[in-house]
């Protein structure tokens, strides 16, 4: 037959069960560990139903050895009455029906279950049809009655191993008339399912925990029977719920709030199908949420639908994450913390400013909500958003008021620690985006004004101030390994301005640009495109005003480098003392005066020249005193020599005016004359 004919004998109808079979990822996700796992999910979840339903306390899962797994629950038992209406056969069971009839269960709003967890009627028949072999039991009116599936099919199994097909139920034994329950054991069909694909005991010991703190009081017991295990019970209980969850989730990290409960409900109103007509039903929405900061920058939101886990959130998340964001917003802007006073409108807490070193459990209780896809990863259902919203953002504004008792302190802490991570998020920013003005700067993504060397991270950066010191340096340098930099303007005072302050600042940017191991805590010394960092500034007080600030600028944001001894200060001279072609270089008033009398003694008439700056020597003179390594004198700046440098100009260039005029009269002495004070 062509390829290419498309007619009616192409139209293929999967009967029954074998539509799962043919396509397994459409109800349980795939055919690896985590499709196989689903299948023990879903026979848990109806156990965990009746739990929820308050109809059953324990529930016992047991790993066998030879590759099957079993769930025991004292809940009502899977009805074992005729269902009726089933045209395949006659006299068929309400147990068959729910092991071998997709979309067939007792959670359709017909009265069994308020709120449930297995919804869409196919997870029992779902393990059936994935499975080679399935043994029930259930325990009702004074018996066990057992139905087995064998390759899907309903019958027995006979002592000797033979399957023997048949739609009634066998009696098996006898049980006290009050003991109800049901038990199911499968074996999943190994052809369907990939090779390596398992069930992990821990990952089942994890989610039977998860279970207990949902619906406080339920006993599991869970049971590893297989080959090299101890074979031990293990019991797991919780009486606190989710604050019992949240505490799990939380410790031991330190606490920054103590466990906050959200707690309420909401009716909507949506159309289902009932006797086969759209009818509007009202619907109740129960919340219930438990949450606590710690000292943590990860976010940790568990979500639930009734007992099920919803790791993707949905609807319900949504409305609590929305909620929280604006009662803290709320409450930011009426307590008007003074750290966020700066930021202006900047200073708005953002979803993910709030949810900083968060771990909360969120639940919403909801008659058969809508999920989106089988394996319920995600909550659909619109209506239930509003509600959490509402219900979390009046309790949390409530909160966050501090007018409740007990709750001024906790709130004042999450304000707190919300203020400090909306400063950081800004600021973060901030360098981001100066990191990007400064690439921007020039073609080769540096500060334009930047004279680059060739060898990196060998070189070193000369460090000059403005373009009249740039000049001679850029002419006498080394251009294989030597860097200039000039400063064009005043470099910010790092030690007194703000954070946003120094990103702003152009001279500051283009320093952390150029150097390249960023700014701050997350400097990088690895990332550093220069071996030393030296600074040509003049001898004199401007010289030092420009190197005090470079030196606090580094202090405070690029402080590794002074740890690491890769901070120098050229050392130029004051004057040059020239007699015949013999030219000395002196660094000091001290040490001119010393070598012009020694001179003079021997009847020398020397030649003196000061130097006011680096930009009125020449490119020899420059070269040979501050560049040329063999006879430069530099000096190595250490992280005391830093903190030294930004005392003494927060002293003389600070707002406190007492500190400077002590350090004057203290120093009156220097200038040759008494200070009238």
């Amino acid at each position: 037959m062509s390829s290419k004919s498309y007619d009616a004998t192409h139209i293929e109808v999967l009967e029954g069960l074998d539509a799962v079979r043919k396509r397994p990822g459409m109800y349980i996700g795939g055919t690896g560990s985590g499709g196989l796992t689903h299948l023990l999910w879903e026979i848990i979840d109806n156990g965990v139903d009746e739990a929820a339903a308050d109809h059953c306390d324990l529930i016992e899962i047991t790993f066998h050895g030879d590759g099957s797994y079993e769930v025991a629950d004292n809940g009502r038992g899977i009805p074992i009455g005729v269902k009726h209406g089933i045209d395949r056969v006659q006299g068929i069971t309400a147990l068959e029906v729910v092991f071998t009839e997709l979309h067939a269960g007792g959670k359709f709003g017909n009265g069994a279950y308020a709120a449930s967890g297995g919804l869409h009627g196919v997870g029992a028949s779902v393990v059936n049809a994935l499975s080679k072999r399935m043994v029930v039991d259930v325990n009702r009116d004074g018996a066990t009655h057992r139905l087995a599936f064998n390759e899907r099919e309903a019958g027995h199994f006979t002592p000797n191993g033979r399957f023997r097909q048949s739609h009634k139920l066998a009696k098996v034994a006898k049980v006290p008339k009050n003991r109800t329950g049901t038990t199911v054991r499968f074996w999943p069909d190994t052809e369907i399912f990939d090779s390596e694909a398992e069930i992990k005991y821990e990952e089942a010991r994890e989610r039977v925990a998860q279970v207990c703190f949902l619906v406080p009081g339920l006993k599991i017991r869970l049971i590893d029977r297989r080959v090299g295990a101890s074979g031990r019970p293990e019991e797991f209980i919780s009486k606190g719920g989710l604050s019992d969850y949240v505490d799990f989730l939380s410790s031991p990290a330190p606490q920054v709030t103590s466990m906050v409960r959200l707690q309420g409900n909401g009716t909507f109103t949506e159309k289902v199908p009932v006797h086969g007509k759209l009818t509007a039903v009202e619907r109740d929405c129960q919340v219930d949420i438990a949450m606590r900061w710690i000292s943590n920058f990860d976010t940790n939101i568990v979500s639930f639908v009734n007992t099920i886990p919803t790791p993707d959130g949905g609807t319900h998340v949504a409305g609590f994450e929305r909620a929280l964001t604006f009662a803290v917003n709320d409450a930011l802007k009426t307590a008007d913390p003074r750290k966020l006073r700066r930021l202006k409108d900047n200073g708005k807490a953002q979803k993910e400013d709030v949810q900083e070193g968060m771990v909360a459990v969120v639940r919403a209780t909801v008659p058969e909500p809508q999920f989106r896809g089988q394996t319920k990863r995600e909550l659909g259902t619109p209506d239930v958003q509003k509600i959490v919203y509402e219900v979390a953002k009046s309790q949390m504004t409530e909160f966050l008021s501090g007018k409740q008792r007990g709750t001024k302190v906790t709130a004042k802490a999450l304000l707190d620690k919300v203020s400090d991570a909306i400063i950081n998020r800004v600021t973060a920013k901030q360098a981001l985006d100066t990191k990007r003005k400064a690439a921007a700067m020039g073609n080769n993504g540096m500060p334009d004004k930047l004279s680059d060397c060739r060898m990196h991270p060998e070189g070193e950066l000369l460090i000059v101030e403005g373009d009249s010191a740039a000049g001679p340096a850029k002419r006498a340098r080394d251009a294989n390994w030597q860097a200039v930099l000039p400063l064009r303007g005043k470099v910010v005072n790092a030690g007194k301005g703000t954070t946003k302050a120094v990103l702003d600042n152009a001279e500051a940017a283009a320093l952390f640009t150029a150097i390249g191991g960023g700014s701050g805590r997350d400097f990088d010394l690895s990332s550093a495109r220069y071996e030393r960092l030296v600074l040509l500034a003049d001898a004199d007080v401007d010289g030092s005003h420009i190197r005090c600030l470079v030196l606090t600028l580094v202090y405070h944001y690029m402080r590794p480098l002074l740890d690491a001894g890769r901070v120098y200060a050229a050392q130029p001279p004051t004057h040059s003392i020239t007699v015949g072609q013999t030219k000395t270089y002196v660094y000091s008033d001290v040490e001119k005066d010393r070598l012009i009398a020694e001179l003079q003694g021997k009847g020398r008439n020397p030649r003196v020249t000061r130097f006011k700056g680096l930009g009125e020597m020449d490119d020899g003179e420059l070269l040979e005193t501050t560049l040329d390594p063999t006879t430069r004198v530099l000096r190595r700046i250490t992280v005391e020599d830093a903190k030294a440098a930004e005392e003494a100009f927060t002293v003389m260039m600070g707002s406190a005016v007492e500190p400077r005029r002590r350090f004057i009269i203290r120093h009156s002495h220097d200038y040759g004359h008494a200070l009238d004070v």
